[in-house]
């Protein structure tokens, strides 16, 4: 007979156990920070090293009870510690801030190499760092002590009432050890049977996981029962031993080893292991796996698609029904769309999460990055409360990682140099995030000294896998606005030669920049995602990056166009504004086309030129002689880079399902996916971002 599925203890929660690594590392990274303005301090505030130590302690017995032994120990290093200084036994120094900073960066790289089954980095170094700010006589302590684990556990009131209750009704009270391992759990033994077993001799009290000698996971257990005696008294147990619950002034009068557990009252800022292996953060809180919201969203965008054929039904028999079953069908139909939406917003918000979470690590990257560049900078954050899609938090983290390394790396100058110039001697990084309707907006901002287009000039023409860049280039030497500044023009090709493979405008990589893949990631992974990268920068003033992306990737709000006798959809969010010019406003510029408009201009995009498409299908062409002296176009676009698009007609405001194009067969310059809009014809979905980097580069 074969083994059921998912037989393996560690393997049950192993998906909880990163969830709640993850939630753990969140608190640390925050905590810590706070900690710093406590270094060399004769007293730190006791509820932030309590928080840490909670923290570091749920890590622990976590990390025990899955087999991550290396984050089992750090946890276990950082932790003792946090319990010295808990204890006052020393103060706050440099070098133990350091340890514990470099101990948090060390444990979420072992965890998440231990969720990828890569190689672990060595934990030697770090742990030899946590030892040295430890006193040796508190080290000494420790070792003698014999447990890793202080066996100190504290009852809730509940718990501890059932204890008294049964004790004045005269119950006997055991504390049960389970000792899981592999081999029990192929047998079907687990703490969960143990458990069952255990509840029909009696009440369960208390069951709790701890961390014991050899640092091996074990299971305590508190039975009260009116047995006189365990039916099995007589018999071993696998992985089960039991001795009699001592509590108060009995635990004084019998003798105990070693390696048997004793509960005593804890000290009231001990943290509180919770009565189940892995704890929820809160009790109306539910974890739910993210591809599990993906396959909910499919169905969501089935049912999208579904009520647009549905609608497009219902304007096809308009002609054979009599108008009241029509307006009931309509009401119908209205009143689907706006259930749908209102699903489709709630399943949007469960999949939302700040964009602090990612805002927050930055802090790490820029102290470690001063340290090591001597520079002196202040990072300030708003926004960090938007929300955006989880997947998309996680795919904009190396990002925006290396977004500020190059603002700490290229744009921030040493303290000498800004005050030079006059400026102060600290330079400043902001990140803000906005929400702008479906679009969320990042922005990267410093106070350094800018791109300096005469070095990037120089670069390219010097370097020969730069070759692909001259274009770009020439456009640097053509278009440099008034007064030799930076105009929309070359800020696009500017941003180009940025983000190409292999540019870097220092001679020789160092441990924060230089190598020439950080911009390109940046500008691919934005793409990727549906989004918009730009670039202001001023020589001398600071640079800026600003990030548009969409709030979803999967259901979206789209303008419906047609051109020629082809329909495309143009996201909404991009849209700027609909026009109608008239066509002396169109002026010929470098082989190019601009529209006037409102005091200014800006390029102007054919897109039957751009496509190869035929003009306006027969039966919708105008006879030659009311042939019409105006055009409809559609500014898309954001800032400086806006572009008009030039259409034939606009069909309607559509609710529709993104597909994106992943063959690249099938991908062309300018269409970011296709839909259905319930007629079951493919409609392609222009991508916004590569037509303004078409109109502003071509």
């Amino acid at each position: 007979m074969s083994n059921p599925p998912n037989n393996n203890f560690f393997e049950d929660f192993l998906e909880d156990y990163f969830a709640e690594c993850e939630e753990h590392l969140a608190v640390v990274r925050r905590e810590l920070l706070t900690l710093e303005s406590w270094i060399n301090k004769s007293h730190i505030e006791i509820s932030h090293l309590n928080e840490l130590f909670r923290c570091f302690h749920s890590l622990k017995g976590l990390s025990g009870m899955v087999g991550v032994g290396m984050a089992e120990e750090l946890a276990h290093q950082m932790e003792s510690y946090l319990r010295v200084l808990r204890d006052q036994q020393i103060v706050l120094s440099s070098e133990g801030f350091d340890a514990l900073i470099a101990g948090t960066k060390r444990l979420e790289q072992v965890i998440t190499c231990y969720r990828n089954q890569t190689p672990p980095p060595d934990i030697t170094d770090i742990c030899t760092q946590l030892q040295a700010v430890i006193p040796t006589q508190t080290l000494e302590n420790n070792l003698l002590s014999g447990l890793v684990t202080p066996v100190e556990f504290k009852l809730k009131p509940q718990e501890q009432e059932q204890i008294n209750t049964a004790l004045n009704n005269g119950e006997t009270l055991w504390h049960f050890v389970f000792s899981p391992s592999t081999q029990l759990s192929e047998q079907g033994i687990r703490v969960n049977t143990i458990r069952e077993e255990l509840q029909t001799l009696g009440r369960l009290i208390y069951t709790a996981p701890r961390m014991s000698e050899g640092n091996k996971i074990l299971f305590d257990l508190i039975l009260a029962t009116a047995l006189p005696e365990l039916p099995f008294q007589q018999t071993p147990q696998p992985g089960l031993t039991w001795q009699p619950y001592l509590t108060g002034a009995n635990s004084q009068k019998s003798e105990i080893t070693a390696q048997e557990l004793t509960f005593s009252p804890p000290a009231p800022d001990l943290p509180a292991p919770s009565a189940s292996p892995l704890p929820l953060s809160s009790s109306n809180v539910v974890r739910v796996d993210l591809p599990k919201l993906d396959d909910l969203m499919r169905m969501v965008g089935d049912l999208v698609m579904s009520r647009a054929r549905l609608e497009d039904q219902i304007q096809s028999i308009t002609s054979y029904l009599p108008s009241p079953q029509i307006r009931a069908f309509q009401e119908i139909n209205l009143m689907l769309e706006r259930q749908l939406r209102d699903l489709r917003q709630g399943v949007m918000q469960v999949r939302l999460v700040p964009v602090g979470e990612i805002f927050a690590r930055m802090q790490f990257v820029v102290r470690d990055l001063v340290r090591t560049s001597e520079k002196q900078v202040s990072l300030e954050m708003s926004g960090q409360e938007t929300e955006i899609d989880k997947f998309v938090v996680e795919r904009m983290l190396d990002p925006l990682l290396h977004l500020v390394r190059n603002a700490v790396s290229h744009g921030i100058e040493s303290p000498e140099e800004r005050q030079k110039v006059g400026k102060p001697r600290q330079g400043i990084i902001k990140l803000l995030a906005t929400t702008s309707g479906e679009t969320v907006i990042i922005e990267i901002e410093d106070d350094g000294r800018g791109v300096d287009i005469e070095t990037v000039i120089e670069r390219v023409e010097t370097q020969t896998h730069l070759s692909e860049t001259r274009s770009f280039v020439q456009m640097l030497k053509d278009k440099s606005g008034e007064s030799g500044k930076p105009d929309q023009y070359n800020m696009m090709a500017l941003l180009d030669i940025l983000c190409c493979a292999g540019f870097s405008t220092k001679e020789e990589a160092d441990l924060v920049s230089g190598r020439g893949v950080g911009m390109s990631i940046v500008k691919n992974t934005v793409q990727e995602l549906g989004g918009f990268l730009s670039l202001e920068t001023h020589k001398g003033v600071g640079t800026r990056f600003t990030i548009q992306l969409p709030l979803t990737l999967a259901i979206i709000d789209a303008l419906i166009i047609t051109v020629g006798q082809q329909t495309f959809a143009i996201p909404q969010s991009a849209v700027l504004e609909v026009l109608e010019v008239s066509k002396s406003q169109i002026i010929a510029f470098e082989n190019n086309e601009i529209v006037s408009y409102r005091n200014t201009v800006f390029p102007l995009i054919r897109l039957a030129k751009i496509f190869s498409l035929s003009t306006l299908h027969p039966e919708l062409s105008p006879p030659p002689q009311t042939e019409s002296s105006s055009l409809m176009i559609i500014v898309i676009g954001s800032g400086e880079s806006i572009v008009a698009l030039v259409v034939d007609r606009i069909t309607g405001l559509r609710e529709i399902v993104v597909t994106p194009l992943t063959d690249p067969y099938v991908q062309v310059m300018g269409i970011a996916g296709a839909t259905e809009l319930g007629d079951r014809r493919v409609v392609l979905i222009l991508d916004v971002g590569a037509l303004v980097r078409l109109a502003t580069l071509g």
